[in-house]
């Protein structure tokens, strides 16, 4: 058999002699179609051979074959994501249905019928590659979209908001999800950085009122629905542009796992559900759907109903700004092979095409730097040559990017310069980048977000319109049992107050579940990582190790556009009349 499959295998190379295997080939190439060789394409008789000095002596170190797969299996494993480490994926095709060209110019959705290949990752964000599908934890959603104009990167969640608005919290909080530096214990068994953190960062209350309810274990990543979460800027062919953010719901519809349930579910539930349903042919899909407003209605937005869009805590009703589909995607493939192109996809917020710009949200503007730098750190800087993150554009990529860690296509002989004796060629400018971003004369400031009354009405609307008295019970269910692991009461009683401003039932009936007495509510306390925009006195509103003797980083905006944010040519001109007649307000309260 061992001779037939070399001699099946070298035959069917003959073709390839002297010439490069293309990605594809490799890809797509059954095992009886190979040979064994060393790294360096030399055949080996068996793979289990070592050379000794005797039949009993030690090993010589001139075994190359033996040093070969000994030092790369040492080195097989990349770093994990610090974020969203376990995680499923596949690919498929994006469609547009309904053009979106009269408020972007991106390609993709120029109109209707055009198609682009897409790979998705799903993932949870908090645990290690090794934890468990259902774990109460957010879960990742990004698509990249390669487009004729190039690779678009939308990084998603499963939930419209998250748990911070300021991106220097960012690394704290996640520090706060993994495992505790002396214990060494997750939150499963030890849930105090976890609420510590919460009780400390009351701007967190909208995400925790998501998770902790039945979004909080998804029933496998097809029945869930992705949200940007971030405010863009989708720009026309006119130069005007609006604010936008991005919706993915799910043609599946939605379903979800109670706490108490998810002990029996496998630890790859969502891999294997995914997995399996695209293998026989049940595929599943999401549509593509946008709300949008203009730079006037966001400064309204905030003066009238102190909704801020770059704040990353605030949601957009869908009342007034009801969601408009623009395509839907399916996944139909499966990857071949799990570490090339799901471990190795990378996805990057900045990736954005002529038509997509980003919007000054500062936790998106974090980000934009934050990803490709952690893609550069785990996979290598040239992580886009990979195949699964590379760009199928009809046009030969030229820069002047060279060299580095594995560069594979280094471009030739050609200039690394602009040169004039071969020269490259440019595509005309589509977006008029002052006009896009040019809005924001001002001095640097510090800043850091404080709570207000308004940070609560959504969470509020979550609890007494959306949530019915099972899922009410629930929710107080999942809350307690998960602090029951919180080993300082003080935290909860914090806690406890921060649920208080939700609703006094959910405080009283948490009090009861926990045994433990809450705050009355906020006005008494100060916050390490927030400004209490609610305390009765003014020397509690600044947070811990902030006085403001010298400069406050408190603004009583909260960095939202306020009026006279945007130039008038923004206000003027932009608009968004007729453009939500394929809108339609969802069901929930508040956009939920």
């Amino acid at each position: 058999m061992a001779t037939q499959t070399a001699g099946h295998g070298q035959a069917n190379g003959k073709e390839f002699a002297g010439k490069f295997r293309t990605y594809e080939d490799d890809r797509n190439t059954p095992s009886q179609d190979t040979l064994y060789s060393t790294s360096n394409g030399v055949p080996m008789p068996h793979p289990y051979e070592t050379q000794r000095a005797g039949v009993n002596g030690p090993l010589l170190l001139q075994d190359f074959h033996l040093i070969d797969l000994i030092s790369h299996f040492d080195r097989e494993r990349i770093p994990e994501r610090v974020v969203h480490a376990k995680g499923s994926g596949a690919h498929g095709t994006f469609k547009c249905t309904k053009p979106l060209d009269d408020l972007c110019i991106a390609d993709v959705f120029a109109k209707a019928g055009n198609e682009c290949p897409v790979t998705v990752r799903f993932s949870t964000v908090g645990g290690e590659s090794g934890s468990h599908d259902c774990a109460r934890d957010p879960r990742g959603f990004s698509v990249k979209f390669r487009t004729e104009e190039g690779n678009w990167d939308m990084v998603a969640n499963n939930t419209p908001v998250f748990f911070l608005r300021d991106p220097a919290k960012f690394p704290h909080f996640i520090h706060t999800q993994k495992r505790d530096p002396a214990t060494h214990l997750s939150g499963s068994d030890d849930s105090t950085m976890f609420w510590d953190y919460l009780s400390q960062n009351p701007e967190s209350i909208h995400q925790v009122m998501i998770l902790m309810g039945d979004r909080g274990i998804p029933d496998g990543y097809r029945f869930m629905h992705g949200y940007g979460g971030h405010t863009l800027k989708l720009v026309n062919k006119a130069g005007d542009w609006v604010y936008a953010q991005m919706h993915m719901k799910s043609k599946q519809g939605t379903k979800f796992i109670t706490q108490e349930e998810s002990a029996n579910y496998s630890p790859d539930h969502s891999q294997k559900d995914l997995f399996t349903a695209i293998e026989k042919g049940d595929c599943p899909s999401w549509s593509v759907e946008f709300q949008t407003m203009t730079a006037k209605e966001a400064e309204e937005l905030w003066e009238e109903q102190k909704i801020n869009v770059f704040d990353l805590t605030h949601i957009w009703p869908h009342k007034q700004f009801p969601l408009r589909e623009v395509g839907e995607f399916t996944l139909n493939e499966n990857a071949k092979n799990y570490f090339a192109e799901i471990e190795q996809v990378a996805f990057n917020p900045a990736h954005m095409p002529p038509g997509i710009e980003p919007s000054a949200d500062p936790v998106l503007q974090s980000r934009l730097f934050s990803y490709p730098d952690a893609h550069r750190h785990r996979v290598g800087v040239n992580y886009q040559q990979l195949p699964v993150n590379s760009s199928r554009t009809s046009h030969r990529v030229a820069n002047f990017q060279r060299d580095g860690n594995m560069a594979f296509y280094n471009q030739g002989s050609r200039p690394n310069y602009l040169s004039s004796i071969e020269p490259i060629s440019f595509r005309e400018r589509s977006v008029d980048l002052d006009k896009v971003h040019g809005q924001f004369i001002s001095s640097a400031v510090t800043f850091l977000s404080e709570i207000k009354p308004e940070d609560f009405n959504a969470p509020r609307a979550l609890w007494e319109k959306v949530f019915d008295d099972k899922a009410k019970a629930r929710f107080v269910s999942n809350v307690s049992g998960h602090m029951s692991t919180c080993r300082y009461p003080e935290i909860i009683k914090r806690q406890i107050a921060i649920f208080r401003h939700v609703s006094d039932d959910l405080a009283t009936r948490l009090e009861k579940a926990t045994g433990i007495k809450g705050y009355e509510g906020i006005a008494n306390m100060r916050f390490n990582g927030t400004h209490n925009g609610m305390a009765s006195d003014p020397k509690l509103r600044h947070a811990n190790g902030m006085s403001g003797k010298v400069s406050s980083s408190a603004h009583d905006h909260n960095g939202a556009p306020i009026k006279g944010t945007h130039k008038a040519d923004s206000i003027d001109h932009a608009g968004t009349n007729g453009t939500r007649v394929n809108g339609a307000a969802t069901n929930g309260a508040n956009g939920h």
